[in-house]
């Protein structure tokens, strides 16, 4: 997911999710998640959450899969991960060179990172595995003859841990390409709570609420809002849960497929609602032009610094905002909580994202990567640092280092085979994932002028149809 999930950062041209005949599937994971994630939230808000609570599941003891011995072979993997994100992965690696003796090297990609395994490809120097956070970059790796199958020793981890839904997002026309290492719950509204106690302010439940809140924060001298967006791909996250919970998730499916127009009264209705809280610069750090110029590591770590008066109250992204919250001196479930995205409509919206690993070489060493990443062993060390989700389901939930983490993990794991995959990495990447184009150009654009409705419509129908090719 982007050091965004960082795209960290998040996130583009992809397999789409199940439709038709599984809609009422859907439907029902889709308000288990919902549930789920609003109880285990909720929880987390009351008590602290800092210490281990007993785990619901079997406790795991040494390692759950056997792993070749690759004396003196060299690997390569690329992500666009950054920073704490990338330093977490690297733990990751480690305990893989330790078991195989290979010797893994970290390559930092950059967005769109199709473009930047295109580049490493016609150089005749691609990298043995490179993690992807978006559906389409698998499907463009695929199609483009890059990626190689999963092999049998991962594919029995993939059957053997993860959902259905899961396994499917990693195959392309049938054949398994990928596996989901990393999941991200992107619904989450993190809080620093000396600012809310200070305002007298409660989480809010509806997006009314969270305008009542802001409108009384920004009041009482703190921001309400860090807004990260020099980083466009947080501003498609703001945009999709307010259309999912506006719109529903039939409109919200059809219009990742381009199958409904972006100048359709849902998009429409969808902008108007966001720029109520964008078209208030005193809700947001900075106003419109700190807006602007903030990356997200920043828009996160402005929240939980600077004591009583933090840059902002609140700041709005995945479960993978721990990571830049454990960079400041605020402890999760004490100085920084978190509650679910306020329904803007019937329902509050749940959005998923993720990052597939894939094989790019026919290597021994490639393909028991893949088989590591997919098992629980690799899950739990990630885990165990913060600021990760992983949708492998034999992760036991004590490898979480707080209530916060547990909650959100076990939502994920409860939402069972489907969910909602972020829009925006769904469309082809010149919409949905490239930096100054598209999507991601259009609500920048629209964060600096949110009266202009229309017009942002018409640009991102424009980009769209020209990506999609209708």
């Amino acid at each position: 997911m982007r050091g965004r999930y960082g795209r960290q950062g998040s996130s583009h041209t992809r397999t789409r999710t199940r439709s038709g005949t599984r809609t009422h599937t859907r439907r029902r994971a889709w308000a288990a998640l919902i549930a789920a994630g609003a109880l285990a939230l909720t929880a987390c808000d009351v008590e602290s959450g800092d210490a281990a609570r007993p785990s619901t599941g079997p406790e795991q003891k040494g390692p759950t899969v056997v792993l070749p011995k690759l004396p003196g072979e060299k690997l390569e993997v690329a992500a666009v991960w950054t920073g704490p994100e990338q330093a977490n992965f690297a733990k990751v690696l480690k305990e893989f060179e330790k078991r195989t003796g290979a010797s893994v090297a970290f390559v930092p990609a950059q967005d769109p990172i199709v473009t930047f395994l295109g580049t490493k490809v016609a150089g005749g120097q691609p990298p043995d595995v490179a993690l992807l956070p978006q559906v389409g970059a698998l499907a463009a790796a695929v199609r483009n003859k890059w990626a190689q199958p999963v092999g049998p020793e991962a594919r029995a981890q993939l059957e053997a841990n993860y959902s259905p839904g899961w396994r499917q997002l990693g195959a392309v026309d049938g054949t398994q390409y990928g596996v989901y290492y990393k999941a991200a719950n992107k619904s989450l509204v993190w809080y620093n709570a000396k600012a809310f106690d200070a305002a007298g302010v409660k989480p809010p439940k509806t997006w009314k609420e969270l305008l009542a809140a802001a409108d009384t924060l920004s009041a009482s001298g703190t921001p309400a809002v860090s807004v990260a967006g020099a980083d466009g791909w947080t501003l498609t996250d703001w945009f999709e849960n307010v259309y999912l919970s506006q719109a529903g998730p039939e409109k919200y499916d059809r219009l990742a497929k381009h199958e409904i127009k972006w100048t359709d009264d849902s998009v429409k209705q969808a902008l108007t609602t966001l720029g109520e809280l964008f078209g208030r610069k005193d809700f947001l750090a900075g106003g419109t032009s700190g807006a602007l110029a903030t990356e997200f590591p920043k828009s996160v770590t402005q929240t939980f610094t600077g004591g009583d008066r933090p840059a902002a109250a609140m700041v709005f992204e995945g479960d993978f905002v721990g990571v830049n919250i454990a960079q400041t001196e605020a402890k999760v479930g004490k100085d920084a909580l978190v509650f679910p995205f306020p329904a803007v409509g019937a329902k509050a919206p749940v959005v998923s994202g993720g990052d597939v690993a894939v094989a790019l070489k026919p290597s021994k060493g490639a393909q028991a990567l893949l088989t590591f990443l997919a098992s629980a062993d690799a899950a739990r060390i990630q885990a165990a640092e913060g600021g990760f989700v992983s949708p492998n389901k034999a992760v036991d939930f004590a490898a979480y280092p707080n209530d916060i983490q547990r909650g959100i993990a076990k939502a994920l794991i409860a939402a069972g085979d489907d969910f909602r995959f972020d829009m925006s990495d769904q469309a082809p990447a010149a919409f949905g994932a490239t930096p100054g184009t598209g999507e991601w150009k259009a609500l920048q654009d629209f964060l600096a002028n949110p009266s202009d409705v229309a017009g942002t419509q018409a640009r991102l129908e424009a980009d769209a149809a020209k990506a999609y090719g209708n």
